[in-house]
């Protein structure tokens, strides 16, 4: 079996990192990286750097001709998110606008929504945040209690929403909030984070700065225009759009990079090559990475085959957060004067990967959704 790339693709992925050597500044792993992508200083630099991919036609190159891509195949866009999740992901949170909003906004919004925002994301000057998760509805988004109540052709929205990465710095947030007495009374509107009525307030955290900000929308209108689809339809367009968020960040690829920086420092420090323990541990690590890798790109091919979805993402995502908490326990016990400011692109890659299970549902909540919709098992 064959899983090497053609040799289109190859030189696509050359074209990318071609691109890489010649935006990112000098000092980027210096004075960038440690600061994380959801810092100001990086969402500033996203846009500066995201309309220049733009320009050479490598931001979106997946996406149709008609909403600013190429035309290419879902292969272009994961061989991008592999270079620049290894570079330190210099589109900043401009990677989640290209991995699952525009593509759902392609398929569930309105001629109006895809022409302003599928096309100002293909810009690469334009920063959203997403409004789900709040201070007592995280993993359950059907108990959230952020409101919109309908009045006239606005709807006036009161609640929270916390956790919300690049948040003081988003121009729109794709906002989850309650328009009916049911659970899954739930819709989506698109929120301009400058409407009266918005605030920001971030906190700190071991996570990197920028990442845990809380949003609080004081009747705040919205036009009913700003809906995405019809009203109580968010759980459809929802799973739809996760789908694409859980493999759209390429944790093994990335991984790797951490793990073989780790390997060359225990090398350097003589605690390696004489240590069975260690390296079969870093084999074992490499092995689950690669592993995810696999599973990751059996979904890219589906995709490109237009198969229709299935669980397949979900263990792709349970596949690739394990070999993640193995590789963050790997750094904890070999490596902890590097977490601790000694290395700051190992310490970077473990504070971002803090929350890693539970950002874009947790763990628990994949597992089920392969136990009942994979394996037809009962709810519990």
């Amino acid at each position: 079996m064959e899983f090497g790339w053609t040799s289109e693709q190859e030189e696509y992925r050359r074209r990318v990192r071609a691109a890489l050597d010649d935006l990112l500044p000098d000092d980027w792993d210096e004075k960038y990286v440690p600061e994380s992508y959801a810092s100001d200083l990086q969402i500033d630099f996203s846009r500066e750097f995201c309309a220049k991919l733009a320009e050479r036609g490598l931001l979106v190159p997946h996406w149709p001709r008609e909403f600013g891509g190429s035309g290419g195949k879902d292969w272009d866009h994961f061989i991008l998110g592999e270079e620049m999740k290894a570079a330190g992901e210099p589109r900043g949170p401009q990677y989640m606008n290209v991995n699952w909003i525009g593509p759902t906004l392609m398929r569930y919004g309105s001629e109006e929504q895809k022409s302003q925002h599928v096309t100002g994301i293909a810009s690469g000057k334009v920063i959203w945040c997403q409004g789900f998760s709040e201070p007592n509805a995280g993993t359950d988004l059907a108990s959230l209690r952020t409101r919109a109540e309908r009045d006239g052709d606005h709807y006036v929205v009161n609640g929270s929403k916390i956790w919300t990465s690049y948040a003081r710095k988003a121009d729109w947030c794709f906002l989850l909030a309650r328009t009916g007495p049911s659970r899954k009374d739930i819709s989506i509107l698109l929120v301009p984070m400058d409407t009266p009525g918005v605030s920001v307030t971030s906190f700190p955290g071991l996570i990197k700065d920028g990442h845990l900000n809380e949003v609080f929308f004081t009747d705040v209108r919205v036009p009913v225009e700003n809906r995405v689809g019809g009203e109580g339809e968010a759980w459809k367009i929802v799973t739809h759009a996760l789908s694409y968020e859980r493999v759209g960040v390429p944790r093994y690829h990335v991984g790797l990079e951490a793990l073989k920086l780790a390997v060359e420092q225990l090398k350097d420090e003589g605690r390696y090559d004489d240590d069975p323990i260690v390296q079969s541990r870093a084999g074992m690590i490499a092995a689950k990475f690669e592993g995810a890798r696999m599973l990751t790109y059996l979904v890219v091919d589906q995709r490109v085959r237009q198969l229709p979805p299935n669980t397949d993402a979900n263990l792709s995502r349970i596949w690739s957060l394990d070999a993640v908490m193995d590789l963050m326990n790997f750094l904890a016990e070999f490596l902890p004067d590097a977490l601790a400011g000694g290395d700051p692109l190992l310490e970077d890659y473990y504070r971002i990967n803090i929350p890693a299970g539970v950002t874009g549902g947790t763990n628990e909540i994949q597992l089920d959704l392969v136990a009942v919709n994979g394996l037809g098992l009962p709810r519990g």
